[in-house]
């Protein structure tokens, strides 16, 4: 699994810098509103835009330099990011152009073998889009650069708050659009589709997995329609216990249905390199909660999960070590990695949630 051992940010919005943070296969992120969490799985996002060369469509979609660069570009003149997969690494300096695009001063792999020791290959400077996929496809370090970049192109960062009418999921898509989970969910229909036929153990756990939280859905209704130009379209409808009537995704409530996001996403039966979610829990019932708790935790084995989170419930369902506090000091946020050690006899009374409530583990507003 080509999991993140080892991440340094610079001069990214409010991260102004962090250095080699660990992360495991699961990362519960907790703080303040404004502390920085979404910061963070904005980093992912942009990581991802970068390596398939979309980073300078992404800096303009978020105002420019001026609006990622901590503070600005009169304060930070760089965005520094370096990337631990175990013994191999990618690393990048950023620079701010004078139309608020970004530069590439400086990109580069890395590599910490047996045989030869830590070498370092370069793949450019002063281009304006990553160099990652030319080396991967014609360089002298393709097996280094292939790693990198099916890492990071595999990471996942799912958003499903917009359950509005307009929703991707609330419409219809094309049925071969399913290879994988869009970050929306808004192939959700054509993907659970194709695992109804591809892998049906998957699919009845799934569904076994929503009732639990649902007890009145029975099933999907997936039935592809041929349009005039023979391009079949679907639709996600579904029908409750003792009855075969097809009803529309609106009839299922905002929780609902982003619950089914969140369970479908969790249990895939090849997911991403690592998979980001912020705040999972947003209109959920308690048990909802609960159950999502033990989602992320089996997800955890079998690939990187990466979560941020203010619920107290969802924050029982992990262990201290799990967890990375996020602050701000100085007007940077800080993140930091707790022992559990440090909290031995506060946890024979208390839950982790009563103790964040309790400001004893940080991440709670302060002046």
């Amino acid at each position: 699994m080509s999991a993140i051992h080892n991440l340094s940010i610079s001069g990214f919005k409010s991260i102004r810098k962090m250095e080699n943070l660990h992360l495991s296969n699961l990362n519960v992120l907790i703080g303040a509103n404004g502390a920085g969490k979404s910061n963070f799985v904005a980093y992912f996002r942009m990581l991802s835009e970068l390596v398939e060369g979309r980073l300078q469509v992404w800096a303009s979609k978020q105002g420019g330099a001026d609006r990622i660069l901590s503070y600005g570009v009169k304060e930070t003149s760089a965005l520094t990011t370096s990337i631990r997969f175990g013994a191999n690494g990618y690393d990048i300096v950023l620079e701010p152009t004078v139309d608020g695009g970004f530069t590439f001063t400086s990109e580069m792999l890395y590599f910490n073998g047996p045989l030869y020791g830590v070498t370092r290959p370069r793949l450019g400077t002063g281009q304006s889009e990553s160099n990652l996929k030319k080396q991967m496809e014609r360089g002298t370090s393709k097996k280094i650069a292939t790693f990198c970049y099916s890492a990071i192109s595999g990471w996942k960062v799912f958003h499903f708050h917009d359950t509005s009418d307009t929703a991707g999921v609330k419409r219809q898509g094309a049925v071969h659009d399913n290879a994988f989970l869009r970050m929306d969910a808004s192939n959700l229909a054509a993907f659970l589709f194709r695992l109804q036929s591809e892998a049906p153990d998957v699919y009845s756990q799934i569904r076994k997995t929503i009732r639990l939280a649902v007890p009145f859905f029975d099933d999907f209704v997936l039935k592809p329609t041929t349009l005039p130009t023979e391009e079949q379209q679907i639709r996600l409808l579904w029908k409750q216990n003792d009855s075969d009537y097809a009803l529309w995704p609106s009839q299922l409530s905002d929780g609902s249905i982003r619950f089914i996001c969140l369970v479908t996403a969790l249990l895939q039966p090849d997911p991403p390199t690592t998979i980001i979610i912020d705040e999972p829990e947003l209109g959920l019932h308690p048990y909802a909660i609960t159950l999502l708790g033990a989602l992320i935790r089996s997800a955890a084995t079998r690939t990187q999960v990466i979560v941020s989170t203010q619920s107290v419930p969802l924050l029982n369902e992990f262990e201290i070590e799990d967890l990375i506090v996020v602050e701000r000091e100085e007007g940077g946020s800080v993140f930091k990695r707790l022992d559990e050690a440090d909290f031995t006899s506060w946890l024979e009374d208390y839950s982790i949630g009563e103790l964040w409530e309790k400001n004893i583990l940080g991440g709670r507003p302060s002046r």
